[in-house]
């Protein structure tokens, strides 16, 4: 037999197998891609959690200072939004509003966790330091949901942590 009918064509693949691969990637990423849609949201929560957290130990840690120097144990909007005085690199974007301004708030906005003006500022704080105790609240500047159990069973919105 010649050498050309020994050797087998190149065959290529018909379009029922392209069909059936398009198929079944299809389905994998219909079961994947919500999977990740979450991983997002959890994410997001996750960061303004941090946020929260590293502004208000900044706070504390700004306490015990002012307290042993006999001044006011909170600081001012002024000296929070300033860089290095309280937070060291300056107060972080809201994850959910990527805005790092903070504005100052009633106390009854604050105990109500209001949101006012979301598209201006990230942040919320009240501040008063002539009250018996002194107070001061923190919070994030929206009502975004997030993936942060409530404990009945729903969840918080941001401006809940």
């Amino acid at each position: 037999m010649p050498e050309s009918c020994t050797r087998l064509r190149p065959r290529a693949f018909s379009l029922l197998e392209i069909v059936i691969v398009v198929i079944i990637m299809g389905i994998l990423a219909a079961l994947v891609v919500p999977q990740f849609a979450g991983a997002t949201d959890d994410a997001r929560t996750a960061a303004l959690e941090s946020s929260v957290s590293s502004v208000r130990s900044s706070i504390a840690s700004f306490r015990a200072r002012a307290i042993i120097a006999g001044v006011d144990p909170y600081p001012t909007l002024e000296q929070l939004t300033t860089a290095g005085v309280v937070v060291q690199g300056g107060v972080p974007a809201n994850p959910y509003s990527r805005l790092a301004a903070v504005q100052a708030v009633s106390q009854q906005q604050a105990e109500a966790r209001a949101v006012a003006d979301p598209d201006l500022y990230g942040w919320n704080y009240y501040v008063n330091n002539a009250s018996d105790p002194p107070v001061a609240i923190f919070y994030a500047n929206s009502s975004a949901a997030t993936t942060s159990p409530d404990g009945q069973g729903g969840f918080r919105n941001a401006n809940e942590l």
